[in-house]
């Protein structure tokens, strides 16, 4: 059976954290952001967690 290969696209929009979390950005902040209020685009600066449900998923699309 041949190698699995890495979804590259997953790969750049997803780290690893060190304890083996993956680790995304949160989606709506790249325009029409002027109707959005200060404290919602402050809130979509910060990163968040895969839920678990689809980490096994991306992880093996990752190749991790």
């Amino acid at each position: 059976m041949p190698k699995m290969k890495t979804r590259k696209a997953v790969t750049a929009r997803f780290k690893v954290t060190g304890t083996g979390k993956l680790k995304r950005r949160r989606p709506g902040r790249r325009h029409i952001l002027t109707k959005k209020a200060s404290k919602r685009k402050r809130r979509l600066r910060k990163d968040a967690l895969v839920d678990k449900g689809q980490v096994k998923m991306y992880s093996r699309l990752m190749g991790v």
